[in-house]
């Protein structure tokens, strides 16, 4: 089972990167009225959280810029920015790494109880393999977000 979540997270991953570089980045700061973000800011959370979901279960070192989580974290918005977010390219670069990095994970780390279990809301994990396979069913989740951004968007009169 846990080289089907490895599979299934590298291919959650590809079908992302796949998704985000076909989006002409003119488009990744438009935010319809009916959204609270944006595309970039979906791309950004998606590496900010899996990062912290990585950080939990295996010994990982972020490379990530502080700022990140100012601009991406849970509870963060566009409108709040003062400072240019990161670039689509930049973005991508760190979708990229992100999935080498999958590379190193055995089915083996997986199977590892967590330290301690971690509580978010009415979820409970207890196995590094919990916290990886919902990372990339929160990936899947805003990558849906980003689909309905995009019908959102292209469905617009151009000004």
């Amino acid at each position: 089972m846990s080289q089907t979540i490895l599979n299934t997270a590298r291919t959650v991953r590809q079908i992302t990167l796949n998704q985000i570089q076909a989006i002409p980045e003119e488009l990744f700061d438009v935010q319809p009225q009916a959204f609270n973000n944006t595309i970039r800011w979906n791309v950004g959370h998606i590496i900010v959280s899996v990062e912290f979901f990585l950080s939990l279960g295996f010994p990982f070192s972020s490379d990530l810029p502080e700022s990140y989580k100012g601009f991406f974290n849970t509870g963060t918005k566009p409108a709040d920015w003062t400072a240019a977010p990161p670039a689509k390219a930049e973005l991508v670069q760190y979708l990229s790494k992100q999935l080498d990095q999958f590379s190193a994970v055995s089915p083996e780390m997986l199977d590892q109880p967590l330290k301690s279990p971690i509580q978010m809301g009415a979820l409970r994990f207890e196995t590094v393999g919990e916290v990886f396979n919902f990372a990339f069913v929160h990936e899947a989740m805003h990558l849906s977000t980003i689909s309905s951004l995009m019908k959102v968007i292209q469905s617009q009169p151009s000004s």
